[in-house]
């Protein structure tokens, strides 16, 4: 905090350092980080000795000890109750209160800093345009080597799309999603008002159309909520679900409609079950099954395969139920922009056979229709996404709003690269070679920034060098997880008081839960139970499945997914 006009202090209280600059570190702190491996060290050797890890995730109380360090040392990064947000550099009232604003990671750079990062760099930063076209666009499309597929690449944009709702009118420091965590409004939707235009209030469900025999989401003429179409998309394609963007591409739309029949699954499975429930108690608790599904998914596949790691992660709430752990969580900005993975978007999509241009494929849900779900996850799942990480892999098409993520942060006035490496306990990069890893882009963007300290957050994410066969760089990881893990296990249904059976409609629920793959949620909703994963798969296509005629109120084939996911054990 400032001390007079031209002074300051900095408060050490429970740092473990202290000095002027509480950047001296005390005896203990210094033997913990002297003892602690790097986080490359430690990538590694999560990511090596496969035969190890198998041992040990065979052992429950080892993995259990693993996965609980994972949790714990990722989560107590993130500050909780929250600290800063665009306006307030300070601890505040307001700043915690206030839900409508993104959080911050670290206070905004203050306005009267002699440069626009603090005290290094130019005078002016580059203009956006320059630093897109110069190291972030793509001049071929590099493919990522960890093969992660498009089914990866819409699942993060449509899972990310309930927490991170930047209210535009406002500007890029202010959140629609008030839940700030996974609470499925992009299923449900945000407000009240909405939820009800999608329900069927029948049953627990939501409403719905079928098409050729199958489930799909309802027209905005039959709900009446509001959605964001073009003025040519027809009537009858204006699908209606809970995020309002969702009709942008027929990959959002490929989810919102798994998940509508999920719900619905669900509220078939709850009914029986529980004759005596009403409406709204089998929509409630199918929601809470939904959110719980979601998280499993997220912590044991989605993140699994991001990672990289022969570890097996586990989705465990009880696993913290001793530990200091505060379950709320609030959406920081940073956490946002470090999100906007372009590089994952191929120059064009590939979907049974026949490519799409983005001209095409934008807000034309008849593609889905003409193909149907099942062929998607199918194209979907063996088309590769691009790497993140390296720079020069942002498609063309989505140039623009890689450039707008730039002005948006200098909007906010976030610090620098390396200041944000420097609060995730990394060491900052001494050069921009060092950056980069190689010399031709470090040498570009020292004209452009003329301080490795002056350069900016989102175009160093997207820069710096990939780990070995890896999809991201060191930082991406290293920031992205513990704001990723403490808001999934800061998830309310992840306290003690929440996760037991009870809250999920008895065992059946509370399995539907614990068992929930990504497999499993494409064989209970889409038809001949399609093999899928994050990542490019080389097996056979799946055998034709016998179909009963017989249909559910889901609108699907009568099929068992517990025997077709065991047929195809090998297979994944």
């Amino acid at each position: 905090m400032t001390s007079g006009v031209d002074s300051y202090q900095c408060d050490c209280t429970r740092t473990g350092f202290y000095g002027q600059n509480c950047t001296t570190p005390e005896l203990l702190t210094w033997i913990k980080l002297s003892l602690k491996p790097t986080p490359d060290t430690v990538h590694y050797i999560l990511t090596h000795f496969k035969a190890m890890w198998g041992i040990i995730n065979s052992i429950p109380f080892l993995r259990d000890a693993i996965m609980k360090y994972v949790l714990t040392s990722r989560s107590h990064l993130i500050d909780s109750p929250p600290t800063y947000n665009v306006h307030y550099d300070y601890k505040s009232w307001e700043a915690y209160s206030n839900l409508s604003y993104y959080t911050r990671a670290l206070p905004p750079v203050p306005d009267d800093c002699p440069t626009p990062l603090g005290m290094k760099g130019k005078k002016e930063l580059p203009a956006s345009q320059d630093v897109v076209e110069k190291v972030l666009l793509r001049r071929k499309f590099i493919p990522d080597p960890q093969g992660t597929n498009m089914m990866f690449a819409f699942f993060a944009q449509h899972f990310t799309h309930q927490f991170f709702k930047t209210d535009h009118k406002r500007g890029p420091a202010f959140t629609k999603g008030l839940g700030h965590g996974v609470d499925l409004n992009h299923v449900y939707g945000e407000t009240l008002e909405r939820q009800h235009k999608l329900r069927l209030f029948k049953d627990g469900k939501m409403k719905y159309q079928i098409i050729d025999g199958e489930m799909y989401p309802p027209t905005v003429g039959e709900t009446q909520a509001a959605m964001i179409y073009p003025p040519h998309v027809p009537e009858h394609l204006r699908f209606a679900v809970g995020q309002e963007l969702f009709g942008m591409v027929p990959g959002l739309m490929m989810y919102a409609t798994i998940w509508l029949r999920e719900h619905n699954r669900v509220c078939d499975v709850l009914r029986q079950e529980h004759p005596e429930w009403g409406d709204e108690q089998l929509f409630q608790t199918s929601r809470l099954i939904l959110i719980g599904e979601t998280i499993k998914i997220v912590i044991e596949d989605y993140v699994q395969h991001l990672s990289g790691y022969n570890f097996k992660l586990k989705f465990d709430p009880e696993l913290l139920f001793r530990q200091q752990f505060q379950y709320q969580n609030r959406i920081a900005s940073e956490f946002n922009t470090l999100y906007h993975w372009h590089p994952l978007l191929p120059d064009s999509f590939l979907i049974d056979g026949q490519e799409y241009s983005y001209q095409q494929f934008l807000y034309n849900n008849s593609v889905l229709l003409r193909h149907g779900l099942t062929r998607f996850v199918e194209s979907f799942s063996s088309q590769i996404a691009g790497r993140v990480a390296g720079g020069r892999n942002v498609a063309p098409a989505v140039q623009k709003v890689a450039q707008a993520s730039i002005d948006q942060s200098r909007e906010m006035r976030y610090q620098s690269f390396n200041e944000y490496r420097k609060r995730f306990m990394l060491k900052p990069y001494r050069s921009f070679e060092e950056l980069t890893g190689e010399k031709e882009m470090a040498s570009e963007l020292e004209a452009l920034y003329g301080d490795i300290d002056a350069m900016e957050l989102y175009p160093a994410l997207l820069v710096e060098k990939p780990r070995p066969d890896a999809i991201f760089g060191e930082t991406m990881v290293e920031l992205g997880a513990p704001f990723s893990l403490k808001g999934l296990m800061g998830n309310p249904i992840c306290s003690p008081e929440y996760w037991k059976p009870s809250t999920f409609g008895g065992e059946v629920g509370f399995r539907i839960v614990n068992t929930a793959s990504l497999q499993s949620l494409i064989c209970h909703n889409v038809k001949g139970c399609p093999l899928t994963a994050f990542s490019v798969q080389d097996a056979a296509p799946p055998k034709a499945v016998t179909i009963n005629a017989s249909t559910s109120h889901s609108g699907l084939d009568d099929l068992n997914p517990t025997v077709l996911i065991k047929e195809r054990s090998t297979e994944l």
